[in-house]
């Protein structure tokens, strides 16, 4: 053989080479493309990730806010239920805010000592600020 074909076989093997190069790097570029566009995506959807994480982070301590607000509210609700169970049972005279009448009880200690004397509401007067049931003579607990 010739060298001047030998060179020619050459040539033609490297432009062979280049083309399948050239042809297949389009693939390779497309690739790259698509594993850029991957990592975008993968990073987008971590951010937004992370952005909801936080944002239920806070929704549960509103929540847990709320639900503290709650039971104290129902403990305020059960205090109050429990305090006008006390004065539906009498228990609770001494809570109850004096008015004038009280006081004009209070400055007749004699009226009260009379037999058959009624504190108005049918109880011995001398049952009156005694914490005494009425019309017992004797205290409650």
């Amino acid at each position: 053989m010739s060298t001047g074909l030998i060179i020619v076989i050459v040539v033609v093997a490297v432009l062979l080479v280049a083309a399948l190069v050239f042809l297949l790097s389009p693939g390779r570029r497309q690739r790259r493309e698509l594993e850029r566009r991957r990592g975008e995506a993968v990073d987008s959807h971590r951010e937004a990730a992370q952005l909801r994480e936080q944002r239920a982070v806070e929704a549960e301590k509103r929540a847990e806010l709320a639900r503290a607000e709650a039971r104290r509210q129902r403990a305020e609700a059960d205090l109050h239920e429990t305090r006008a169970s006390l004065h539906e049972q009498g228990l609770a005279d001494h809570e109850l805010p004096r008015d004038a009448s009280d006081d004009a009880a209070v400055d007749q200690p004699a009226a009260a000592d009379q037999p058959g004397a009624t504190a108005g509401d049918g109880a011995p007067a001398s049952d009156v600020g005694t914490g005494a049931a009425p019309g017992t003579g004797t205290r409650q607990l």
